[in-house]
């Protein structure tokens, strides 16, 4: 079936209450993106989510000590020779088009994301690892949560697409400096600079994120999704344009059983009972 839940490799992947959470299972390399097969995971739980009906949230979490510790450093010591096959071998054509091919297929994915999607910080999140999680609409991390733009303390910039994201987050001038100093960014200063939204204890991070992650699954399905995607088509559109688009939209969930449903909710002070059409 087209919206089977997919089989992953390297993640684990749970439904309920039509909340997904992807789980970076990948503890003993820090939940690394290369070096694993957590790139073909998570775009393909995207791409599932995207077409799943039953789905109105995805959840991104880590396994174990860290979220997502980005690129194996290791792995990038080896350029020739027998190691030429890895993720950062081979000569520059060769590991342009390994980007391309390989960890920028995440943000791609992401940024085509039509369900809301909240990172769970549980731990460091660094390099590609800082870069997923500001590719999420919402973060929420715990005391251990430590974001890194670290890219340039490797000699490297930031391949996948974290100076687009970080910058539309928390503004050009302070994405800059975490960027060209490649210092680490804890908890409690992430949440004034806007790169997370709450810090909350560790033993309550997964409660807190369902908890949000549940009031946004409760809302009428196609009303949600049209939701987010006018949000990122925002992005891009000129005032104008953007109004055409926010009427057709209109027109079309003013036409749905869902939009009927939620209006006699609110007439008769109960919950609504959502259908997805």
């Amino acid at each position: 079936m087209t919206n089977a839940m997919p089989t992953l490799q390297d993640a684990r992947l749970e439904l309920e209450d039509r909340v997904a959470v992807l789980t970076l299972a990948r503890d003993d390399l820090r939940n690394a993106l290369t070096g694993t097969a957590l790139i073909d995971d998570i775009v393909t739980t995207v791409e599932w989510a995207n077409r799943a009906p039953t789905v109105s949230v995805l959840v991104i979490t880590g396994d174990g000590s860290a979220f997502c510790a980005g690129g194996n450093i290791k792995e990038m010591q080896y350029r020739d020779g027998d190691h030429r096959q890895g993720p950062f071998g081979g000569d520059a054509l060769e590991l342009e088009r390994k980007y391309r091919q390989g960890i920028q297929r995440i943000p791609l994915a992401l940024h085509r994301a039509e369900i809301p999607v909240i990172a769970a910080v549980n731990g460091p999140a660094i390099g590609a690892g800082c870069d997923l999680a500001c590719m999420c609409d919402i973060r929420i991390g715990s005391e251990r949560a430590t974001f890194g733009e670290t890219f340039v303390n490797l000699g490297i910039i930031p391949g996948d697409g974290g100076a687009w994201f970080l910058q539309r987050l928390i503004g050009y001038q302070r994405a800059a400096e975490i960027t060209l100093t490649g210092r680490l960014v804890h908890a409690e200063e992430a949440v004034e600079i806007g790169l997370m939204l709450e810090q909350v204890p560790q033993d309550q991070l997964m409660t807190r994120v369902m908890t949000l992650a549940r009031q946004m699954a409760a809302k009428p399905p196609q009303a949600l999704r049209m939701s987010k995607r006018l949000m990122k088509q925002a992005q891009r559109h000129e005032l104008p344009d953007f109004l055409e688009l926010c009427a057709a939209w209109q027109g079309m969930l003013h036409n749905t059983d869902d939009h009927q449903e939620a209006v006699m909710a609110f007439v008769e002070k109960r919950e609504g009972l959502y259908r997805g059409r």
